[in-house]
């Protein structure tokens, strides 16, 4: 008796486990970077594996009212491996509003094309003449396979 009440409890956190597992979306790796980490470190690079086929979210954090924004198209060492397929910024969402000058985040989308190694590079600048420029760096080195 007591070996099948074990074997039961085994079962269920098993079951558990594997229904937690089954929540991320199949084809969809995602990468966040909080504004707060460029504000003791304003040069970030990671590295991260995505299979072939998958679709790249890479989320930085941004405050666009300070006048600097990330590079609108990222830098990509091999654009046969990956391919930008968007950036927009996402404000945050409370309610009510949030006040002026509250971070948001700016969100790009990449396709993993095939097989190899490719860096995405960006800036946080303000983007007119005179502007500060790589006031904060990241780089992102993507392992496709």
């Amino acid at each position: 008796m007591k070996f099948k009440l074990i074997a039961m409890g085994l079962t269920i956190v098993l079951a558990l486990s594997l229904m937690a597992c089954s929540t991320s979306e199949p084809g969809a790796v995602s990468w966040e970077v909080p504004i707060d980490n460029f504000m003791n470190q304003p040069h970030h690079s990671d590295q991260i594996e995505v299979p072939v086929g998958d679709v790249l979210t890479l989320t930085l954090g941004s405050n666009p009212t300070t006048g600097f924004q990330w590079s609108e198209e990222a830098l990509i060492s091999d654009a046969g491996i990956l391919k930008q397929t968007s950036h927009e910024f996402v404000g945050p969402d409370s309610d009510p509003p949030p006040p002026p000058g509250t971070p948001g985040q700016e969100v790009w989308t990449f396709e993993a094309l095939k097989a190899g190694t490719a860096t995405v590079s960006m800036e946080y600048s303000r983007p007119w003449e005179g502007g500060e420029k790589a006031e904060w760096t990241y780089t992102l080195t993507v392992i496709v396979k």
